[in-house]
């Protein structure tokens, strides 16, 4: 177990998780202690989101970025069917 981790989650991926299916909720919540604990559980990315990694909830995905030695960020929370194209739109915009 890897200690000291602290999760940084954007307002609007906030307000996504809660609002999902209270079910769905509560395994997003689950997921994300688990990536506290587990960093590098996810599955790393590729291409143009290497530095990212994804975790499998169900049909949905949780991509995040281990950006230091104690930061984990939420980068996004969706369906598997379009979340990588959603989050390649969100890190275009971070570095224009």
């Amino acid at each position: 177990m890897v200690a000291g981790y602290k999760l940084r989650i954007p307002d609007e991926t906030a307000d996504l998780i809660k609002n999902l299916h209270p079910e769905l909720r509560r395994r997003v919540k689950a997921a994300l202690k688990t990536i506290l604990n587990e960093p590098f559980s996810g599955k790393a990315l590729k291409d143009e989101l290497k530095d990212l990694r994804s975790f499998k909830v169900r049909r949905f995905r949780v991509i995040y970025r281990i950006s230091s030695k104690t930061i984990i960020e939420l980068v996004a929370v969706g369906p598997r069917k379009n979340i990588y194209e959603e989050t390649f739109r969100l890190v275009t915009k971070e570095h224009s």
